[in-house]
């Protein structure tokens, strides 16, 4: 674990300005829990002149009048030319990185870079301006947009402050991870795989599907396995929370022949899903502003940070003008700790295309949309009913008071959360279809599995552990061989929490849920599985491990746990 020298003298009295110089310090909850600082309470101990309190978080933000801001839409990354010019080796100034694996066979098409930067974000027009962190100067960053059989490099490039200079929360240092891609370990973003300000590193992207270097799927492998919505964000180990509430995320959308990204697309495989201005990704996220109307992030709350202020792609409660016809909407929940059930205010139905990026085999028909932290959902919603002059309110019914996670209970119509509102202002042609079939799933076998193993997802010493060890980069919890399947079985032994759990590579299948298969919206393709938050509540997973060999992290995402510490290293090993 990175720890900084710290002298408790500073903090004799509890204060504002105490509680600045401990975020100033870059110091995580974890340090503070091994220097005997604070109890899992969240409240610190009495020591060394302490306090015995430090609930110092806003209670609540300055309010805002909501729908004022329309809905930003982030800005789509172009191509560039690098220098120095990208390679299969690490070149001078860069982060070091091992090789890139498959890098001959699957050559950058396209290259593109990223800054990292610190930034003047207005969230609200009656809040002042924040300092966040952007990636391509937006929060959230730029959208990239990407076809299977096209690889890229995206050339990350960390221009924040230097720890030296930094104030406020979050540590200045930065790895990326592509949530989910079929990526190689060296671009996945490993969580100790951070570099300071002035470095950069090279992503080789290869846009791929799953299994391209099997016999059966080779050379692009099994289209079954092709995923659409993805997201970019920080992953840097202790401050992950820190750093993707500061800003650092943004979408990552790529197509294939099947939803090529074309509602008028001629090819009669193409599935013709709204496309253009009416595939809209959105990032929901819950943020807290101090008294001072500045973004706020609470140091001492070890169960999970809730918000009371809901944005939508970097602004407060936006709206968004929306013609009478359909639009495909690509919800993400980036956390840090919230889950969310949707509701549209006027019952209109939502068509759920895609969990977690993958699409389903067919849509399903719901009145709700339920989003764990980090994952995504895509949804058609059809405003052809609809009046012009209508207003549709977006609104979050799931009850939820802590990090514990939501009670369960949903709330009735009007007393939820507001988060965003459809104007109905146009008529528009709509050539797009919502086929019957989507996406078929690749078969499973559960007799290939050549392992299973337990995780029991339990609290410890007031923070967060799997199978009672706290993450540690060194020690490796699993390692499947190359090209084999396991069952995986997630177990929440923790009282009471729900943790959405996080495994990169590769998608997996849901088995089963407390012991009964998954409904219609989760019988898909995932990489995010909430566990229920009963103790014994228990997934069943099936997992192949194909391609690419080397060491990738499982979490949980809600970020505040993953940070402290709910997270273990597993590797991918030859066969």
């Amino acid at each position: 674990m990175h720890l900084l020298k710290f002298r408790p003298s500073k903090l004799a009295v509890i204060s504002r300005n105490n509680r600045q110089e401990i975020i100033q310090a870059g110091l995580t909850r974890r340090d503070l829990i091994k220097m005997g600082l604070i109890a899992g309470s969240g409240f610190l101990v009495t020591k060394s002149g302490l306090s015995a309190r430090a609930a110092l978080s806003a209670s609540s933000s300055p309010p805002t009048e909501p729908f004022v801001q329309p809905l930003l839409i982030p800005p789509v990354a172009q191509p560039v030319a690098l220098t120095p010019a990208p390679g299969e080796l690490r070149v001078a100034g860069e982060a070091p990185r091992a090789a890139h694996q498959f890098w001959s066979r699957f050559r950058p098409r396209r290259t593109y870079e990223l800054d990292a930067r610190e930034l003047q974000h207005r969230f609200h027009p009656d809040l002042p301006a924040s300092t966040a962190w952007g990636w391509g100067g937006t929060v959230p960053g730029r959208t990239i947009m990407a076809r299977y059989g096209e690889p890229i490099i995206v050339r990350f490039r960390n221009r924040l402050p230097t720890v030296a200079a930094h104030r406020g929360f979050g540590r200045p240092e930065l790895t990326t991870h592509l949530h989910n891609m079929h990526t190689a370990t060296e671009s996945d973003g490993f969580p100790t795989d951070f570099y300071p300000t002035g470095l950069f590193k090279d992503h080789h992207y290869v846009n791929a599907f799953a299994g391209f270097d099997t016999p059966e799927f080779a050379p692009l492998g099994d289209p079954r396995e092709a995923l659409g919505t993805l997201w970019y964000h920080d992953h840097r180990v202790d401050f992950t929370s820190q750093n993707v509430y500061r800003g650092l995320a943004g979408f990552y959308l790529v197509f294939d022949e099947l939803d090529s990204g074309d509602e008028q697309d001629r090819n009669p495989r193409a599935l013709r899903l709204p496309s253009g201005e009416f595939d809209v990704p959105l990032m929901i996220a819950d943020r807290v502003f101090d008294e001072d109307g500045q973004l706020f992030f609470d140091l001492f709350n070890l169960d999970g940070i809730l918000g009371d202020k809901f944005t939508v792609n970097g602004r407060i409660q936006p709206f968004f003008k929306v013609a009478r016809r359909k639009y495909r909407f690509r919800i993400l929940n980036a956390g840090p700790s919230r889950f969310y059930e949707f509701f549209l205010s006027n019952r209109l139905p939502f068509t759920i295309i895609s969990s977690d990026g993958n699409l389903l085999p067919s849509p399903v028909t719901s009145r709700s949309v339920r989003v764990a932290v980090a994952e995504r959902v895509d949804v058609i919603v059809d405003f052809s009913d609809t009046n012009i002059g209508d207003r549709i309110i977006l609104e979050n019914r799931l009850e939820q008071d802590d990090g514990r996670g939501p009670t369960g209970d949903i709330l009735r119509a009007g007393r939820g959360n507001a988060v965003l509102r459809f104007d109905v202002d146009r008529d528009a042609p709509d050539p797009s279809r919502v086929p019957e079939v989507l996406r078929p799933l690749p078969a499973i076998n559960v007799a290939e599995a050549a392992a299973v193993r337990v995780w029991e997802f339990e609290r410890r010493r007031g923070a967060w552990a799997i199978n009672d060890r706290f993450f540690d980069v060194n020690v490796v919890r699993a390692s499947p061989r190359r090209n084999t399947a396991e069952i995986w079985i997630l177990r929440n032994d923790s009282g009471g929490w729900s943790h959405p759990v996080h495994i990169h590579l590769e998608e997996f299948r849901i088995l089963s849920i407390d012991g009964e298969p998954p409904p219609a919206r989760l019988a898909g393709r995932k990489d995010v599985i909430e566990i229920g938050r009963a103790n014994g509540s228990e997934v069943q997973l099936f997992m192949r491990f194909r391609d690419f060999v080397g060491r990738y992290p499982m979490h949980c995402h809600n970020t505040v746990h993953e940070d402290h510490a709910m997270m273990l290293r597993w590797d991918v090993v030859p066969p």
